[in-house]
């Protein structure tokens, strides 16, 4: 069963992540490439490997610093808890800057894990068109080095805008440290490497379950078009995925997989693989969303296992009620997506708080999960494809729209005319993908950051009970909130010790 994830080949001197290894400066000790990449197993291996930081960046950076870091979700208070600055900043948007850098942890180590998916893929790309091998298992694991290349600095590039470019493996220390290269230059490069990547990789019909397709790559760099807003472009790209099999599944909390079943399903473009396990494979991320503090008892329902444990401390990732009045009357992705735990341990007057519950799969051993994430769905292909018709003025953009709806249980959209039906789509997109890490991206993408955001804080400054702070002397949000309100993130203080460039 396990053979047949990507994730559980790891080839031993890959998986040190030391701070030198994000840009692959190779201590003497280990093997060099040159002797390590000889055949198609050893590429095989090196990809593997290449996936690896996904479930870091997945599991316990991605949710904070786009979803928390928008308005579909904020904390729940623990005054009682020790200081939590690192994510409350995130969320509160007042990350601490100082010369353009920050020393928050998270924002340093998406930028850390990033940098080592596109050190790894480097290292691939550099050699392998010089190792002879089978044509179709060559291309293959090219195609998905340049995806998961192109994926990282899509990140790098939309948290942060210009990043310095590495495109070959950095040997020496004066090697690690390059200037930034322009936002145009950054993303030319991602598109090129998805071009790259579509006429390499097989569909999802012949992939290894967990691998990057043709279709994921054509489905990222159509989310790319769609950020950079070359709608023809997004639209050419996108068109044949709607052929390569795809499908929503037949009720909307089937779109996610569960511990064990329903991974990879039908509806399934691309996601993280993770397994239940002491192998090192596991995740947690929805512990990490739960409210606080839980008891063993609050939280065993939701989580099925049979030794659950109290948790302490501050919940994260906790659904608004702005989100929650999202929803329309009679849509069945609302119970589908948040549920509700009684907290008996808390300060407040109405103990009952949201959760994630689409992410809440039952398994078997206490904050330890097999459930995969899914970055890309068909649902999504669905709403690129209307956002891309309808922003050329073109016809059949609708239909797209109403495609998702319908399973929502909704009747199709009243829109009428393209300034209607691009509002009718940013809102759907909230809903459809709500708590899966694209609401901050929707925001910034649509240049509706002053419109969304700012009074989003107003509202949590001036009321909040409303947000979840308790009914306490000093429960108020800090004189911080909301004062650093931007489109990208700070550089890592802690990189930028390494490079004169920032």
């Amino acid at each position: 069963m396990m053979k047949k994830y990507i994730l559980v080949i790891l080839v031993a001197s890959f998986a040190l992540t030391g701070c030198e290894d994000f840009l692959t400066v190779v201590p003497e000790t280990q093997l060099s490439s040159a002797t390590f990449y000889k055949n198609q197993t050893d590429f095989e291996q090196a990809v593997n490997a290449a996936y690896v930081p996904l479930r870091s960046i997945i599991n316990d950076r991605a949710w904070l610093l786009s979803e928390m870091h928008s308005d579909n979700t904020y904390y729940a208070r623990n005054v009682l808890f020790g200081a939590t600055d690192n994510q409350e900043d995130l969320a509160d948007f007042s990350v601490p800057e100082s010369n353009g850098t920050t020393a928050n942890g998270h924002v340093l180590q998406q930028w850390r894990q990033d940098y080592l998916i596109i050190a790894r893929t480097n290292q691939i790309l550099a050699l392998i068109d010089d190792v002879d091998f089978e044509a179709a298992a060559k291309a293959n694991v090219k195609g998905q080095a340049l995806f998961l290349r192109a994926y990282a600095y899509f990140e790098l590039a939309r948290y942060f805008g210009s990043v310095p470019l590495h495109l070959t493996p950095v040997a020496k220390r004066d090697e690690a440290a390059l200037p930034l290269s322009t936002e145009a230059e950054i993303y030319a490069q991602i598109e090129k490497d998805l071009i790259e990547a579509v006429s390499l990789l097989p569909k999802k019909a012949v992939q290894t379950p967990g691998r990057a397709t043709e279709g994921a790559a054509r489905t990222l760099l159509a989310n790319v078009y769609i950020q950079r807003k070359k709608w023809p472009e997004a639209e050419q790209i996108l068109a044949p995925v709607l052929t390569h099999g795809y499908q929503l599944m037949g009720s909307y909390d089937l779109a996610f997989p569960g511990n064990t079943a329903n991974k990879n399903n039908a509806e399934s473009v691309f996601e993280v693989q993770f397994i239940e396990g002491a192998a090192g494979l596991n995740g947690n991320f929805i512990y990490q969303f739960m409210p606080r503090p839980i008891s063993a008892a609050e939280l065993q329902p939701i989580m099925g296992t049979s030794n659950p444990q109290n948790i302490d401390g501050e919940g994260n990732n906790i659904p608004t009620p702005d989100i929650i009045a999202a929803y329309e009357v009679g849509d069945k992705r609302k119970d589908a997506s948040i549920g509700t735990v009684f907290l008996s341990g808390s300060f407040r007057t109405d103990k009952n708080y949201p959760y994630i519950k689409k992410h809440a799969k039952q398994h078997s051993q206490n904050n330890n999960t097999g459930t995969n994430w899914v970055v890309y769905r068909y649902a999504e292909v669905l709403l690129f494809m209307a956002e891309a018709l309808n922003e050329q003025g073109k016809g059949g953009a609708a239909g797209y729209l109403n495609t998702v709806r319908a399973r929502a249980g909704l009747n199709n959209s009243t829109a009428a005319g393209q300034t209607e039906l691009r509002e009718a789509i940013f809102k759907e997109r909230r809903v459809e993908l709500a708590f899966e890490n694209k609401r901050w991206f929707d925001i910034v993408r649509t240049d509706r950051i002053q419109e969304i955001i700012v009074p989003y804080g107003q509202r949590i400054i001036a009321n909040p009970l409303d947000y979840y702070y308790p009914p306490i002397a000093g429960a108020v949000p800090r004189s911080n909130a909301f004062t650093n309100i931007k489109k990208f993130y700070a550089y890592p203080a802690a990189e930028s010790d390494l490079s004169p460039y920032f």
